[in-house]
């Protein structure tokens, strides 16, 4: 008994003195809190504040009777979603899009930083880096437009092909074309914006150790695997976890500006599927509980990636 009251003890000084520490330090940088004050505002507002909305998922939900007014049917939505006919469908162009982006789309912009990183001639690097950004400034609108235009059948793409002998077809038109489309576009969008994250941790790499390796008579290659890769691991682990955590969240923004009804077997994602559902069929009770689902999966494979890199690594979000 000695010993728990001993334990208490110790927990409730140890609090008092953490609360003592935050109040001396809101006092001491009390202008830092101040400038900190509107993100929070903005989070707590925008973010968390209409979280409460998302119980309209266990309700018939009436824009006339309002959220508290319309009639409570607990896991009917989610039931209705779990057995129909699109679940399977949606659930596996989620999942396949997003790990071919993760398998494909992940690494392009450690390469290029890892390539770049290598290159001593400045101007070149800075050309490169230039061209590689500007594809993630574009508007999406025109991204896609680009995309259609190039894979239409008088496209860029189609032309190189008829060239060599090939015959002309529409991409967007072929279910099979449309993930290749849509993950090697994304690569294209954003491999540039990507690198920026790698060559700012590329530079905290002590360069001691680059010059302890050349004098042990390691080459490029050698210090790129022993030095370079091992130096900006932490920041790879950190962003595959965050990817990891969002495997789910296909952006249906260029999903919707890209498919039709003839992809629909392969394009069409939980995101597009609550778009179509809660904006064009006005079902919003049902869109929610997917999106809902869609939301707690994403959550448990957050928790999931960075419990497992925790174990392995030692290297974790928390």
């Amino acid at each position: 008994m000695t010993a728990i009251n001993q334990e208490a003890a110790s927990v409730f000084v140890e609090k008092k003195r953490t609360k003592a520490g935050l109040l001396l330090d809101i006092r001491k940088n009390k202008l830092l809190y101040v400038m900190l004050l509107p993100v929070l505002l903005y989070y707590v507002i925008f973010h968390y504040a209409p979280m409460y909305g998302a119980i309209i998922a266990f309700k018939d939900f009436s824009p006339r009777l309002g959220i508290w007014g319309s009639d409570w049917v607990g896991f009917d939505n989610f039931r209705t979603f779990f057995t129909g006919a699109y679940f399977w469908r949606t659930i596996k162009n989620t999942i396949l899009i997003s790990f071919y982006e993760l398998i494909f789309g992940f690494p392009a912009p450690i390469i290029l930083a890892l390539l770049l990183n290598e290159v001593k001639h400045s101007i070149f690097k800075r050309t490169v880096q230039t061209v590689t950004y500007m594809p993630h400034f574009i508007s999406l609108v025109v991204i896609c437009g680009i995309i259609k235009d190039f894979t239409s059948s008088n496209g860029v793409i189609n032309d190189l092909i008829a060239w060599m002998g090939g015959e002309r077809f529409t991409f967007l038109l072929e279910p099979e074309m449309f993930r290749p489309v849509y993950v090697t576009s994304g690569i294209w969008q954003n491999i540039g914006w990507g690198t920026i994250i790698y060559l700012a941790a590329l530079t905290g790499i002590d360069p001691e150790q680059y010059e302890a390796a050349r004098i042990d008579g390691a080459g490029r290659w050698k210090q790129m695997i022993h030095i370079t890769i091992p130096g900006i691991m932490p920041t790879i682990v950190i962003l595959l976890i965050l990817e990891i955590g969002r495997m789910m969240n296909v952006g249906f923004e260029k999903i919707i500006l890209l498919y039709n009804p003839s992809t629909y077997e392969t394009a069409d994602v939980v995101s597009s599927y609550v778009y179509r559902v809660g904006l064009q069929d006005f079902n919003y009770s049902f869109s929610s509980a997917v999106g809902l689902f869609n939301s707690a999966v994403n959550f448990t494979l957050l928790i999931f990636s960075n419990w497992l890199s925790r174990k392995l690594n030692d290297t974790s979000l928390w």
